[in-house]
Parts: structure tokens; C-alpha cells; sequence
């Protein structure tokens, strides 16, 4: 009887369980990616595999949204001149804006060429994609 086969079964099988265990131990993978294309949203991840709209999740950070914000009271200046010499100059006479509550657009959208910071959820294919790295 040879029982060779089945020991460099056991002996894979052992070496799966031991890499199965330190992936599940790793709370968090974090990766580097590219986009490189917006429509449909496509990002290159460390240049080894290309991840598609299905694959990602987006944080607020990298994308367009829309903000409530509130403004109190704001003195009226106006701008002169023009960079590098420009400056601001109160409104004579002197008055103030109750600006209130208004809704502003944040434009974050991702670009082609940006990098950007991903988490890979433990175990699976999604990936949240975190922020722009900083340049």
C-alpha cells in the first residue's frame, strides 16, 4: 500500500489551514490602487488585478455628494486687486449677512490617474474604497 499520495494530500491540506488562518486573523488588508477609468469605474490594485463597479465601495471621500451647512454671522468684505496682491477690504458701512442653513455640492468625485487607499473585507471580494492618497 502506498501512502505517499495521501500524506502530500495531508501535508497541502495542512499548509491551506495555516494560510487560511493568518488571513482570517488580519483584521484588515489595505492596498494601493489606480483608476483607470471613471465610466465604468475600473481601479488597477498594485498592478496585479483590475477591480470593476461591482467590486468597489465607495466612501463619501471619493465621491460627489451634497452638504448642509450653516453659516452665522458673516462680516461683508469684498475682494480687490488680483493674486498675488489681492486682499480684502471690509464694506463701508460696516454690516453683517445671517447666511442660515444652505446645501452645498462637494465635488470628489474619483478621476482617471488618481491613487487611492482600499480595505479589503476579510474574506471576500469587496472592496471600500477609502480615500484619495495624498499628494
Amino acid at each position: 500500500m502506498n501512502s505517499l499520495p495521501d500524506a502530500n494530500g495531508l501535508v497541502s491540506a495542512m499548509k491551506r489551514a495555516a494560510r487560511e488562518e493568518r488571513e482570517a486573523s488580519k483584521p484588515v488588508n489595505m492596498v494601493f490602487g489606480e483608476v483607470i477609468s471613471v465610466s465604468p469605474l475600473q481601479i488597477n490594485v498594485e498592478q496585479k488585478m483590475v477591480l470593476g463597479a461591482k467590486q468597489l465601495v465607495l466612501s463619501r471621500n471619493v465621491t460627489e455628494h451634497t452638504v448642509k451647512i450653516t453659516g452665522g454671522n458673516i462680516q461683508n468684505y469684498y475682494y480687490t486687486g488680483t493674486p498675488p496682491n489681492a486682499s480684502t477690504v471690509p464694506v463701508d458701512p460696516s454690516h453683517r449677512h445671517a447666511v442660515g442653513t444652505i446645501e452645498i455640492t462637494v465635488h470628489n468625485g474619483l478621476a482617471v490617474g488618481d491613487e487611492v487607499i482600499l480595505a479589503r473585507q476579510q474574506e471576500g471580494q469587496k472592496f471600500i474604497v477609502l480615500d484619495r492618497i495624498g499628494k
